[in-house]
């Protein structure tokens, strides 16, 4: 004890030393680091074997630090272990320690003398215990080991002396970096709640998923979803991407029609029809439940019907979208007008839609775009989906990442009169990021394994790079308020790990220090 922490320990036969962590705290608590201990590997430190080639099997995992240098854990492991390595709980030896003062500026990226778990041979499975102090009240500590070893994010633990006064926070490291970014820990199930009315949904960093119905058995190109919709809203997603095949029926037929849920030409599921009515009623369910909450719902209609795009407006308006549980102006909402209800953002043409019943407008969607406005310029998405080759993916992220800083640029002037709120709303687009892409010819290139590529990258773009003043792509790389708009994902929840929504969830975080 005592000893010095700042360089590892190595084989007789040694690399150049490895970089120092960088520590980038993205709450709105001042923290400090105060100390750091190395802490020997877990007595029983078994690597689990590789699962399968399932593209998400090295998602958030490796990079996120839960495994290291180890393999992903394998999410149907029969022993009930989600750990990538067992372990022994009694306490461990620290081999190492050094007290540190290391000011963790809120939204701001610190440097630290402190060299990462050592890799080398003898010490594979060692970890790092630091331990932060809230700087305006330094008894209320926080401790957390790196890397992981459970699945999920690192959760800190509060060692301080009144629970009352305590922050969550989440920590995500990413070893090859190395670098760790802190997180307000939100509950995902509730994470509207604590925001004030008056935000625009368009100031939001709001998680989505893209054929949101698609978590069933199905075509390896169709499914685009780990989990059910139910689960997707439980752990924070608030932007449904849905699309619905349209038959050619009378609108005012004695019963209401059952329009199925697909992706394409294709059933969402193998196994037999799943309908747009029980989507609704597992979105109504939560909403009830959660009265803090909002959902966005893009509809589209797709499939082979042969019902038009008026049809399916007219069946939508009259047997499913007449009650007050929907939103359906066309203006995007302050937070405080729809908690419970769903906001419609309508895919689809239809004439004779006044102000207070289209929905946001989406229905003129440029196609394939890395940056695109909407028909009603309400709406800006990402949404190039196109990737023939895997050396696209690579493009994919840059696009995805260019709509980030566009998005984090935008700033609501706060406070401000009722007026010029509805006036700087007016002003501020949604921009809807899509994260997916696919080639249905190409197996590399089918959703769940981009999804293995992309997602990972948009957990350290988030964690690293997100809103860094004179850092990004773009040519003036302003930073505003720093929100990401709605980032739609496939494949989250793969396994436990909702770190990208955390992630972007946890940039919510910004506006409070403005609020």
């Amino acid at each position: 004890m005592g000893s010095n922490t700042s360089r590892p320990r190595h084989c007789q036969v040694v690399a150049m030393p490895p970089e120092t962590i960088t520590i980038r705290n993205l709450t709105i608590t001042p923290l400090e680091l105060t100390l750091v201990e190395r802490l020997e590997p877990p007595p029983a430190f078994i690597v689990l074997p590789q699962e399968s080639n399932l593209g998400l099997n090295n998602i958030t995992r490796m990079i996120a630090g839960r495994g290291g240098r180890s393999s992903p854990a394998s999410s149907n492991n029969n022993s009930g272990c989600n750990n990538p390595f067992h372990h022994d709980p009694k306490p461990r030896l620290v081999t190492a320690s050094q007290a540190l003062s290391v000011p963790l500026a809120p939204f701001m990226e610190s440097p630290t003398t402190v060299f990462p778990p050592s890799e080398d041979c003898h010490h594979q499975g060692e970890q790092l215990r630091l331990t932060f102090s809230e700087t305006t009240c330094p008894s209320n500590r926080y401790t957390c080991e790196i890397p992981g070893l459970s699945e999920k994010s690192i959760e800190l633990v509060f060692i301080g002396e009144n629970n009352a006064t305590a922050k969550e926070i989440t920590a995500i490291y990413l070893p090859h970096v190395p670098y760790l970014a802190l997180f307000s820990s939100a509950q995902l199930a509730s994470w509207m709640s604590k925001l004030p009315d008056e935000i625009p949904l368009s100031s939001l960093s709001i998680p989505g998923t893209h054929n949101s119905a698609t978590c069933h058995v199905a075509l390896p190109s169709v499914r685009c979803q780990a989990v059910t919709v139910t689960e997707q809203l439980d752990n924070g997603v608030r932007f449904l991407d849905v699309r619905v095949n349209c038959p050619n029926l009378d609108v005012d037929q004695p019963e209401r029609p059952e329009l199925a849920l697909v992706h394409a030409a294709f059933p969402v599921a193998l196994s037999g029809a799943r309908y747009l009515s029980g989507l609704l009623e597992e979105v109504y369910c939560f909403l009830e439940e959660r009265p803090t909450e909002t959902v966005m719902m893009s509809l589209k209609r797709e499939g082979t019907g042969r019902g038009g795009d008026q049809l399916f407006g007219k069946i939508l308006r009259k047997w499913y979208l007449g009650s007050d549980r929907w939103y359906t102006k066309g203006r995007i909402p302050s937070l405080g007008e729809v908690r419970g209800k769903v906001v419609l953002v309508r895919r689809y043409c239809c004439e004779g839609l006044g102000e207070e019943e289209g929905g946001i407008d989406g229905s003129v969607w440029p196609d394939n775009v890395a940056d695109g406005v909407c028909g009603s310029g309400r709406i800006r998405i990402q949404d190039f989906y196109e990737v023939g080759r895997v050396e696209q993916i690579e493009s994919k992220i840059d696009y995805a990442c260019r709509e980030l800083e566009r998005s984090a640029r935008m700033c609501l002037r706060l406070p401000c009169g009722v007026e010029e709120l509805r006036a700087q709303r007016e002003e501020m687009p949604l921009y809807i990021n899509f994260l997916s892409a696919s080639s249905f010819f190409n197996s590399s290139l089918w959703p769940d394994r981009i999804a293995g590529k992309v997602n990972p990258r948009m957990v350290e773009y988030l964690c690293r790079n997100h809103a860094v003043e004179g850092k990004g792509s773009l040519g003036d790389k302003v930073v505003g308020d720093a929100a990401t708009g709605v980032v739609v994902t496939d494949w989250v929840g793969h396994g436990g790990d909702w770190d990208l929504v955390r992630c972007i969830v946890g940039w919510n975080a910004r506006l409070q220090l403005k609020i």
